[in-house]
């Protein structure tokens, strides 16, 4: 049996003429990936292996994008390339959402905090404390990682949090840490960081205006909460 490609499919169903005819929008999460590969297997097509490889991280494209080489080379029709073609058009995504993060927003809520660092630091594995550094009209004029931990916890320098906000001449500050463990709850550790920083902020004279717990799909606001 022959290996179907792309070309032997009926028109309709070949995703790179669709793009050109119809644009990208139109084609699926599968289709896209089809065009990526090519080609399937001895026994599906492109979009059909797409299909399977989709539907075995319920379709969900941040799992997809953490599946390294190995596991994507487990899939029939996918050889080293295909994999490495896979994970670069997903890196590319992220690193498009990153520049889209590191614009200058107006922070005028918790969930304007949530846009810009969900896709930083959301679906890491590993803890990281970041924080946002304001100016009087609440832009972010820049953005730092304090501190990279471990799976449950990472120690933060407060020292460094208001050194760097002194450089930038900040009046504001909002903190950000992430829980790869997807639970939102702020830990006793958290209210203890939290209340220091804010502290050391009014001697300073800079303002501490949330703390955020974030993860892959929602997040936890102490200022919404009212416990700042």
């Amino acid at each position: 049996m022959e290996k179907l490609t792309i070309k032997s499919w009926a028109l309709d169903d070949r995703p790179r003429e669709k793009l050109i005819a119809k644009g990208k929008a139109v084609l699926s999460d599968a289709e896209l990936i089809a065009v990526l590969i090519g080609s399937g297997n001895r026994e599906e097509s492109a979009v059909a292996l797409s299909k399977r490889i989709l539907q075995s991280v319920n379709g969900n494209i941040h799992e997809l994008a953490k599946l390294s080489v190995e596991k994507l080379t487990t899939f029939k029709g996918i050889g080293e390339a295909k994999a490495i073609s896979i994970i670069t058009a997903l890196e590319l995504g992220k690193r498009r959402q990153l520049e889209v993060a590191l614009e200058k927003p107006k922070i005028t809520s918790s969930k304007d905090v949530a846009n810009v660092m969900q896709s930083i630091i959301g679906d890491l594995e590993h803890e990281e404390f970041w924080v946002l550094f304001l100016n009087n009209s609440n832009k972010v004029m820049a953005k730092s990682q304090i501190s990279k931990g471990g799976l449950t916890a990472t120690i933060v320098d407060i020292r460094l949090v208001f050194k760097r906000a002194l450089e930038l001449a900040s009046v504001a500050i909002i903190v950000c840490h992430n829980h790869p463990s997807g639970k939102l709850a702020p830990s006793n550790a958290d209210k203890q960081l939290t209340q220091k920083i804010k502290e050391a902020g009014t001697t300073l004279d800079i303002k501490l205006l949330d703390h955020l717990i974030i993860t892959e799909k929602a997040y936890f606001s102490f200022a919404d909460e009212g416990i700042l």
